[in-house]
């Protein structure tokens, strides 16, 4: 009996296993790929469980996110024949799997060799046409952008999808980081000079402008007050006359009281004058007559 019952028990273990080798899953981060033989038959798998032919079938299993890889300094000569040190890192992920698979071998280690190979050719296409202080004084989205469609189009073979190209650190050879860092600052000490006298320019007009506006003013203002004050004393002389004619004599006395208020109304006034003078007319005789 129980030599019957092994080989059944053997034969329910292997179909179990065959048929669990059957099955396979593919993850929400994961991308698939089935080959037989080497040939590729299916590479547009979802996330969920699939089949496939047991011990026939070979299932790969590769990333769907974002990778990143570092690459050490290399060195780059810049259009006036520098050496520059670039250390920089690149951001990608597998956009076309079939490409990927085929071009690779989907091995991860190939991609990023590829890839490195890439991108310094084209941060060495950017560097060639830049000078050093061109490149230290650049912003870092400019060059980056140039940079990142310069490879993405050398590597759409590769079904990759270059993310992001970023330059970490920039190192100028110890013989020259002095005279570019001198030629730079000589460079914005000049601009800085030229902008202060531009300013100091727009300054200067600015004031002589201020001052033409503030003379106009003050002239147009004057000669209002002239007008004005000449229409008064027009009035003031049009009513003095007037009541003179009215009342002759009571015009000439309230005329001599003002003038005894003006020349007699402080304690401290002196005046020398006859007495008889026709200054005291209206005092000698307060009927004017």
């Amino acid at each position: 009996m129980p030599t019957r019952i092994f080989p059944l028990l053997v034969t329910v273990i292997v179909a179990m296993l065959l048929l669990t080798s059957a099955f396979f899953t593919v993850g929400q981060t994961e991308l698939a790929i089935r080959s037989r033989f080497g040939a590729i038959l299916n590479a547009d798998y979802k996330p969920g469980l699939h089949m496939r032919l047991p011990l026939v079938d070979t299932v790969r299993k590769f990333e769907r996110r974002i990778l990143t890889k570092n690459f050490p300094a290399t060195s780059f000569l810049t259009s006036e024949g520098k050496i520059l040190n670039v250390d920089f890192y690149v951001k990608w992920r597998i956009a076309d799997i079939t490409a990927y698979y085929r071009s690779t071998g989907g091995i991860e280690e190939n991609a990023n060799s590829r890839l490195g190979e890439i991108v310094k050719n084209s941060i060495k296409g950017v560097i060639t046409k830049l000078t050093i202080q061109q490149i230290v004084a650049a912003e870092r989205a400019a060059v980056t952008g140039d940079l990142l469609s310069n490879a993405n189009r050398a590597v759409s073979g590769l079904g990759v999808e270059l993310v992001d190209v970023r330059v970490r650190r920039i190192d100028l050879p110890e013989e020259v980081t002095d005279s570019v860092y001198s030629r730079m600052k000589q460079s914005f000490a000049a601009q800085a000079a030229k902008l202060r006298a531009e300013g100091q320019g727009s300054a200067e007009a600015m004031r002589a402008d201020a001052d033409r506006q503030r003379t106009e003013i003050l002239a147009a203002a004057q000669r209002d007050a002239q007008k004005i004050r000449g229409d008064g004393d027009a009035q003031a002389t049009d009513i003095y006359a007037r009541t003179f004619s009215r009342d002759p004599e009571f015009y000439r006395f309230y005329r001599s009281l003002q003038a005894y208020r003006n020349s007699l109304g402080r304690d401290t006034d002196i005046i020398v004058i006859s007495p008889d003078s026709e200054f005291f007319h209206y005092l000698q005789k307060p009927s004017g007559r």
